[in-house]
């Protein structure tokens, strides 16, 4: 559902009441001459009307993926971040009034679940068996599974040299459920961050998840890692909802098809991600 905007006769009734005030009087600073931003409205009982009538919403991201969703000094920041920002814009909520909550990979489902918050974007791969318990808007971006190494490694070049190895990944991840059907030995932690150490001092050969994220680890550890091979699946990230708000879902997709039309996603994309990676064009959104 999109939001409502003042009709156009009721823009111009406003500006012309604005300019019979300035002809009384002397000149007007310029807060006096700009017609504001109509308020956006929602149906009632939306999702959309809740928030916006709350002037707050709660997002759920991660605290340490570089690029997408790290905990800086002034706030969560990323890609991720970013995509929260332009939504919570478009319900008229400003940022500092957005409440950041760390969400890990094995806790999304319940946060939304539990109504801890109002929506997940945190590298958050869409699958058929968590839409049976969350609903999903997009995909915003399309990723793939890769394997990150120590830069001396020279052993391993693609997923077939993880059969029978160690390799590290995340508790309830969609990477680490992939890594035990090609033949590795997943070793398993909370947040990939705490999967450096072990790849550092011998305990894993690798640590394997969605290629954007590695690459930010990298980034973040310059002249330690590596990312080696092509990604070996597909991790189309959605934005996680309540089950079954499919007002909300669609409205959401709405939202990421302005911004891909009027630039915001491009420019948040090169503001965060895009110092490393490649500008890609985003998928369209999945309107199930």
């Amino acid at each position: 559902m999109k939001r409502m905007r003042l009709p156009l006769i009721a823009l111009a009734a406003a500006g012309a009441l604005a300019l019979s005030a300035c002809a009384g009087g002397g000149t007007p600073g310029a807060e006096d001459t700009a017609t504001p931003e109509p308020e956006p409205t929602f149906e009632a009982g939306t999702t959309m009307a809740e928030l916006a009538e709350a002037g707050s919403i709660t997002i759920g991201t991660k605290f340490d993926q570089p690029l997408f969703g790290l905990n800086g000094p002034n706030g969560p920041e990323g890609f991720d971040v970013e995509i929260g920002k332009i939504i919570a814009s478009e319900l008229g909520i400003a940022e500092e009034d957005i409440e950041w909550k760390e969400a890990v990979s094995a806790n999304r489902e319940p946060f939304i679940q539990n109504g801890e918050v109002d929506i997940v974007i945190a590298t958050y791969t869409i699958n058929d068996k968590r839409k049976e318990v969350v609903s999903f808007a997009g995909p915003y971006y399309m990723a793939g599974q890769s394997i990150l190494v120590l830069a001396d490694n020279e052993d391993i070049e693609s997923e077939d040299d993880l059969v029978g190895q160690p390799v590290c990944s995340v508790t309830g991840s969609t990477p680490a459920a992939k890594l035990a059907e090609i033949g590795a030995e997943p070793v398993l932690t909370d947040t990939y961050s705490n999967c450096l150490e072990p790849l550092r001092s011998g305990a894993v050969v690798a640590v394997s998840t969605d290629n954007v994220i590695l690459a930010g680890l990298a980034a973040q550890n310059e002249g330690e890692f590596k990312v080696v091979g092509e990604p070996f699946t597909e991790e189309p990230y959605g934005i996680g909802l309540a089950l079954e708000d499919t007002d909300f879902r669609m409205w959401i997709n709405d939202v990421l098809e302005e911004a891909y039309e009027d630039g915001r996603y491009e420019e948040a994309w090169n503001a965060t991600a895009g110092t490393v990676l490649p500008f890609v064009d985003p998928p369209a959104p999945d309107r199930y």
